[in-house]
């Protein structure tokens, strides 16, 4: 299949991209690096009137530390985050999902702020995004706005990213030392979209974890955070019995559908999977539960 009739145009500048909406009309789309919306098209998908191509917009590249949060561009591709040492450094996270991601080719033209906007509920940076408790900076001619991470998905595909409004940045929380993160997931062949992955964002408070966020992706219409998960960590010192504890209390966060992966049981058994492989990553060295 072939995609159908569209109109093509390339903005000079951002300013110029939402001049360029205003004219294509409400069925035009972004594209920047299209890794996703290409191959809609292709399977027919997507039928867009016209194409806005924004991707070699400077304004949405690049990476900065802005006071205490690293700001990225939302054009800026996965293989310029994986060489930037801001976010190896600053948003330890995003930089382990990085490898993650399909393969090289793709890393090379795909960009975070289409793997945001587009939402894939089996997608890694969604999930790390919830997880860090990002700002997603969402722009319409001649204003702004933020929206927390959290707030951004409504369900499959489903964002609040209005017709009219184009992501522009993403601003991430910058890391500390009394923080660890790391995300782990199961696919079947490395490249693929996850059967199951969890994202994890954890504070430690002397000898225990004070906070934590788990988040996980292809188990659910969006991204989803384990909270009763949460609460059986939060307070311990992190050991066997506590992981074991956030294990349990899994069954009452995630409720995972069938899908061409797996039935419901195999879904439930791959979140304690990629849930027990993340925290024991976490593990403080020597950590023993006190009498």
């Amino acid at each position: 299949m072939k995609a159908s009739d569209f109109a093509y145009a390339r903005a000079a500048t951002v300013a110029d991209a939402f001049r360029l909406k205003a004219e294509l009309g409400v069925d035009a789309r972004w594209l920047a690096g299209g890794q996703s919306l290409l191959a809609s098209l292709a399977f027919r998908l997507s039928e867009p009137s016209a194409l806005i191509d924004i991707s070699g917009l400077a304004e949405l590249q690049g990476v900065a530390r802005v006071g205490d949060c690293v700001r990225i561009g939302a054009a800026t591709t996965y293989a310029a985050l994986a060489r930037s040492d801001i976010i190896r450094t600053q948003a330890p996270l995003i930089a382990e999902a990085l490898p993650h991601i399909a393969h090289t080719a793709i890393r090379n033209r795909g960009t975070i702020g289409g793997s945001l906007a587009y939402g894939d509920p089996a997608a890694e940076l969604p999930a790390c995004a919830v997880a860090l408790e990002a700002t997603l900076v969402l722009a319409r001619a001649g204003s702004e706005r933020r929206v927390a991470a959290g707030d951004f998905y409504h369900g499959l595909f489903a964002t609040a990213l209005g017709d009219d409004e184009l992501l522009v940045a993403i601003e991430v929380p910058v890391w500390h030392p009394d923080q660890q993160q790391t995300i782990v997931e199961v696919t079947r062949r490395a490249g693929d979209y996850a059967m199951a992955g969890v994202a994890v964002a954890l504070t430690r408070g002397g000898d225990v974890t004070e906070a934590v966020r788990l988040v996980f992706f292809a188990l659910g219409d969006c991204p989803v955070v384990a909270n009763a998960a949460a609460a059986a960590l939060v307070g311990n010192p992190l050991d066997d019995v506590d992981i074991e504890r956030a294990v349990a209390a899994l069954g009452s966060d995630l409720d995972p559908a069938a899908d061409l992966n797996g039935g419901v049981a195999t879904k439930r058994h791959l979140a304690a999977v990629v849930l027990r492989r993340a925290l024991h990553r976490l593990v403080p060295p020597h950590g023993e539960r006190a009498s």
